[in-house]
């Protein structure tokens, strides 16, 4: 029996009439679409997205996110520094302690998206 997979154009499939030139001269370079996915790789932890979440309208202290979140600060650190090497979160010192926050709001924004659109598609399941 031969299956065609149903993500594959029929044989006779002669292409949309879209001049596709110009998407060649819009595509992503190398570098920026490394970036973006690993906006969406930190967005792939459980944990990270539990951080972000804790810190979406409060700046924390790393004691603080521990309490939240229920580990140990050895490895909630390890999760902020991850976020902060990806400029997803920042981080601010006053004295021992450090208090980290969201970086800007775009962060917040692809976040809030995020969950507005897992509650419009459970809404229509």
């Amino acid at each position: 029996m031969v299956r065609i997979a149903e993500d594959q154009c029929d044989d006779t499939c002669l292409g949309t009439e879209t001049n596709l030139s110009h998407l060649s001269d819009i595509k992503l370079d190398e570098k920026t679409a490394i970036d973006v996915a690993d906006i969406f790789k930190a967005l792939g932890d459980p944990t990270r997205v539990k951080l972000i979440h804790a810190l979406l309208n409060n700046e924390l202290c790393v004691h603080d996110l521990c309490v939240v979140l229920g580990m140990t600060q050895s490895a909630v650190s390890h999760q902020l520094r991850y976020l902060r090497d990806i400029r997803m979160v920042k981080r601010r010192k006053e004295g021992k302690t450090v208090f980290y926050s969201i970086d800007d709001d775009h962060v917040k924004e692809i976040f809030i998206q995020t969950l507005n659109h897992l509650q419009h598609t459970s809404i229509h399941e």
